[in-house]
């Protein structure tokens, strides 16, 4: 009998007595702000990313393949997640790109992935308009124009506001798209503003914006902003004798405003989100647990949309065959991402397709309900 060695070898492969062939790399590009007034974001989503493709390769990574992290600092600016974006895609060659942090970048940097045919996820992007740049643009990001009308409606409900002040940044793409939205529940719930006021980003000084909300006598403030001018906001308006609830956006959504604005000062702060920490899911507590003990403090939401964003991701991945030919591979995931349906830290997820501006369908936006929470002595409270 004639020996064929290569038939021996598929029947040892098969009976797993070795391995089929050497585990391949996928790499994912990260593209988020860890530098500059957008890092207190970009700094934790990286983590997020990093637990989640940690855990997933400790169990065996994407049928035997390991993922790989390749993490790139946009600044928080629209012209270096431009120059990161291409770096990504046609250097680094990577699979897909995760990030940039802001939507300003977003709304700059997305088309280019969008034209390479290469998947871009958002994971702190709610900005209005970023899923209709095209059919390769996702995010798990729950959008202003879903979470605000709820956050407005919980307050009216709990407090039996009658009316309130806007204070917005007007020369962001993010601020100016929660302002626009938190204008429109306003006027659906006809919730009358008082006065509107506006600051630009990089401001340190807010007081005459706020005295002039205070003689306007508001029973609340609705403040777009992020974190950066929305921390000294607070502690200006308390300053001040406002002790009103202020009602913030996704940006203020984060255990840094109690760093931002101590003792006290951040109280009375309502937010929306798919994500609390005080929320006690077998899914949420695993991760917490797991990410203070990688990195010694606790997770915010950034963090935790980013570590389901990669589970999202892991799952679309595992029922898609990678080739090695990347165009068919990048095509190839974008196919399988908008079935993907996913439980994690932020609770049942699925998709749900956006129109671009000619009413075609385009990207894909997350469809996610929020939970409404208010800061009282350091911690976010869960209202029912």
């Amino acid at each position: 009998m004639q020996f064929k060695p290569q038939k021996l070898l598929v029947a040892l492969v098969a009976a797993g007595l070795i391995p089929a062939a050497h585990a391949a790399d996928i790499k994912l590009g990260v593209a988020e702000a860890l530098s500059g007034g957008a890092a207190q974001y970009g700094v934790s989503i990286r983590n997020g990313f990093q637990l989640a493709a940690d855990e997933i390769n400790g169990a065996g990574g994407i049928n035997g393949n390991k993922l790989v992290l390749v993490v790139e600092d946009e600044q928080g600016k629209k012209e270096e997640a431009i120059n990161v974006f291409k770096k990504l895609i046609f250097k680094d060659n990577v699979l897909m790109i995760f990030g940039p942090t802001l939507s300003n970048s977003a709304q700059a940097a997305d088309p280019i992935a969008q034209a390479a045919k290469t998947v871009v996820f958002g994971t702190s992007n709610t900005a209005d308009g970023i899923t209709s740049i095209g059919n390769y643009v996702f995010r798990n990001s729950v959008t202003e124009a879903d979470v605000l009308p709820a956050t407005i409606s919980m307050v009216k409900a709990k407090t039996g506001l009658k009316n309130v002040a806007v204070l917005y940044g007007n020369d962001d793409v993010f601020t100016k798209s929660g302002y626009d939205n938190f204008k429109k529940a306003l006027e659906d719930q006809k919730i009358p503003v008082t006065t509107t006021e506006t600051f630009a980003k990089g401001d340190v000084d807010f007081k005459a914006q706020l005295t002039k909300i205070k003689g306007t006598n508001p029973d609340a403030i609705v403040l777009s902003a992020l974190l950066a001018e929305g921390g000294p906001i607070m502690v200006q308006a308390r300053q001040l004798g406002l002790n009103v609830p202020v009602i913030g956006g996704n940006g203020m959504n984060s255990v840094k405003i109690f760093d931002l604005a101590p003792g006290g000062a951040s109280n009375n702060l309502w937010i929306g989100s798919p994500w609390s920490i005080e929320n006690k899911t077998p899914e949420n507590s695993k991760f917490i647990d797991a990410y203070k003990a990688k990195f010694g403090n606790a997770p915010d939401q950034f963090s935790a949309q980013s570590y389901d964003a990669m589970y999202i991701v892991a799952q679309a991945l595992k029922t898609t065959k990678l080739t090695g030919d990347l165009p068919k591979d990048r095509a190839a995931l974008r196919e399988a991402l908008p079935a993907v349906q996913w439980t994690g830290a932020t609770g049942a997820f699925k998709f749900r397709q956006a129109n671009d501006r000619a009413g075609k369908p385009a990207g894909y936006d997350a469809d996610q309900a929020p939970i409404i929470s208010v800061t009282k002595d350091g911690k976010y409270v869960i209202e029912k």
